[in-house]
């Protein structure tokens, strides 16, 4: 519960409340206290003096002091604390001396019995005495009258009472002493400085139990709130002040049942939103030990783990291509960037198609490092690198104890390494069919099962797959599932092989050559720029485009690597530049190959009816892909071709 802030250097608030000839006495040593306290004297008592308590707020008194009756009406009924004023042994002794001056029958009335003490007292001296007492102001007349009436003719007590014996003709002796009322404002002052300080401890307690974002309710051993926070209070619809000393299950019964029955974690709704709710103790050293209760909202849980674990990703989980990596200007290279920035914006699951050493692990880099989530991992594996059931605890990770050699604590797999970024399966042809039904899984639900454990951890990824081998193949002999094709086929990239974009290729060579002379100390300074290396590759363009490339780019750069180191070794004028440009001739000893494949080439140069026919459909379905924007469903529609006959087609001729 939220309390008014104080000066805690203000001095401290007492009320003096009397009705009676107390009264007096306050106002002869108030001076004594006006330095120490705001002191104030009230002249009303009882329902009066309550009304006047609770109606100035904030400026409420921290303690009050009353004596007899009227105290102790205020203590049961008032929040702050009450100082009742007790007569001391002297004050009993001298009151008493006093009223037998005259000779008079003497008679003792206190509130409430008269304190063995004082009975105990009074026998010792062997003082003729009647004892009699009273537990309110109305009862306090009918006492003094019925000693009246039995012959007593002074009476020793209390303020009301000293003034009743007054008014029905009888001898008044007050109880009360200056050093009684003194003993009591010095108490006062002690209860005051502990109740503020108190509430200091309790406004830092409540400050830092409004900061928590989760919600928080302190309950004492009968189960009754004794604090909680605004979070706690806005969640189940209460008031937090209100809520103070009242049930917590009284206040939210829709509690009841589901809180943990014992220190430890439980699982909740309220209003419609699952919690996480923790029961730990709440110590005391005055009274019986509380619960502390910890609502935290289960999305809450989850966000802070997809983070943590977002954060945990090493560096070797990152992308290092981009957009403007993929080299080329053919129109088939500008429809894949085109598509790339367009998928790029989207969360689907993208299928990369082309051949060999096309660049698909550079396009799902480049994809990724234009997505929203390129602050996160992107984490490659390639699905034919590794054994079944190495790929399948490396994918899904594993518990402690899962099987022989298992790491202590378990390992998270790829897939939760790759949390909130970009899962890419290279070669995912050559997954295991065993495993494909447990990617399917991921695909669908978004969570991942470690080997041997049963509960499912949530994963926000998305999935980039890439193939070299027909997907429509392997589901007719039955070595890749159908419902897996489809769903990594939402998206697709289809990557052009290099010997359809053969000018591409004097690009692409000067900066391969350009990255090979930033690896190699001796090609720095003779290779500065793009002008360099294409002089030095100008002899080299024809060869260059009469070669097929089987293997792509990668094919490509295995041949400037060779021809960087034979560069190396060229001597050099004075300048520092090469005496010769490299030659057909010097090509054809470090590349052989690139001059072999003609004479390979024509001992297939008659094609047969059928492959001749195949070559012309899917030359006709890649003018219609090209027209269509790569639009594969525009396609199939204007062709009237099933989207697994237009991947069989297109692959048939590659």
């Amino acid at each position: 519960m939220s309390t008014p802030p104080f000066d805690p250097a203000q001095r401290p608030r007492i009320w003096a409340v009397s009705i009676s000839r107390l009264r007096d006495l306050f106002f002869d040593i108030a001076g004594e206290y006006v330095e120490r306290a705001d002191l104030r004297i009230v002249s009303h008592g009882f329902e009066d003096a309550v009304h006047e308590i609770d109606a100035v707020g904030a400026g409420r008194p921290d303690v009050v002091i009353a004596g007899g009756s009227n105290g102790a009406y205020l203590k049961t009924r008032v929040s702050v604390p009450v100082v009742l004023i007790g007569p001391t042994g002297f004050d009993v002794m001298h009151a008493l001396a006093r009223a037998r001056r005259d000779g008079a029958k003497v008679a003792l009335v206190t509130h409430g019995d008269t304190p063995d003490e004082v009975r105990r007292f009074i026998a010792a001296y062997d003082i003729d005495v009647t004892f009699a007492s009273y537990q309110s102001a109305q009862d306090a007349e009918s006492v003094v009258l019925d000693l009246r009436d039995r012959g007593i003719g002074a009476v020793v007590g209390p303020g009301l009472i000293a003034d009743l014996a007054a008014n029905a003709g009888m001898g008044a002796v007050f109880l009360y002493s200056r050093a009684s009322v003194r003993a009591a404002f010095d108490t006062a002052l002690e209860v005051a400085q502990a109740t503020r300080r108190e509430t200091v401890r309790r406004q830092r307690l409540d400050n830092l139990l409004q900061h928590l974002r989760d919600g928080v309710v302190a309950l004492d051993a009968q189960g009754r709130v004794e604090a909680m926070n605004q979070r706690l209070a806005d969640v189940l619809g209460i008031d937090a002040a209100q809520a103070v000393g009242r049930a917590l299950l009284d206040l939210a019964p829709d509690l009841a049942g589901s809180l943990p029955d014992s220190d430890g974690d439980a699982f909740c709704t309220v209003r419609g939103a699952s919690y996480v709710v923790h029961r730990g103790p709440l110590a005391s050293s005055t009274s019986a030990p509380g619960t502390v209760l910890t609502f935290q909202e289960s999305r809450a849980v989850e966000r802070l783990d997809r983070t943590l674990r977002s954060r945990q990703r090493v560096q070797q989980f990152s992308a290092r291509y981009r957009l403007g990596d993929i080299v080329g200007a053919a129109d088939s290279i500008e429809r894949v960037r085109a598509l790339v920035q367009r998928y790029a914006k989207s969360d689907a699951t993208v299928l990369i198609l082309g051949e060999s050493g096309t660049g698909k692990e550079m396009v799902a880099q480049s994809m990724h490092q234009l997505s929203a989530r390129r602050d996160f991992a992107f984490v490659a594996i390639n699905c034919g690198a590794f054994p079944e059931a190495l790929l399948e605890s490396e994918l899904f990770g594993y518990e402690e104890g899962a099987f022989t050699g298992a790491r202590k604590g378990g390992k998270a797999g790829l897939i939760e390494v790759a949390h909130r970024g970009t899962l890419f399966l290279d070669e995912i042809a050559e997954m295991p069919l065993s495993l494909q039904s447990r990617l399917l899984r991921v695909l669908q639900e978004r969570e991942v099962v470690r080997l041997g454990s049963t509960e499912p951890t949530r994963v926000d990824i998305r999935v980039v797959a890439a193939t070299h081998r027909a997907l429509t193949e392997g589901i007719e002999a039955g070595s890749f599932r159908a419902d897996l094709y489809y769903r990594l086929n939402i998206l697709s990239i289809a990557l052009p092989p290099l010997r359809e974009r053969p000018t591409d290729l004097l690009p692409l060579a000067v900066e391969l050559l350009l990255q090979a002379a930033s690896r190699e100390p001796r090609l720095a300074t003779r290779l500065p720029d793009a002008d360099a290396a294409r002089r030095v590759l100008a002899n080299l363009s024809e060869p260059l485009k009469r070669y097929t490339w089987p293997g792509n780019v990668r094919e490509l750069q295995n041949v400037i690597e060779r021809i960087a180191v034979e560069l190396a070794d060229t001597d050099t004028d004075a300048n520092g530049a090469a005496e010769t440009v490299f030659t057909g001739d010097v090509l054809r000893t470090v590349a052989p190959e690139i001059f072999a494949q003609p004479q390979a080439r024509t001992k297939k140069t008659a094609l047969t009816l059928r492959e001749r026919s195949r070559h012309v459909e899917a030359d006709e379905i890649r003018t219609a892909l090209a027209a269509c924007d790569g639009d594969r469903d525009a396609v199939c529609q204007a062709l009237g071709i099933s989207k697994t006959t237009l991947w069989r087609k297109l692959s048939a001729t590659q």
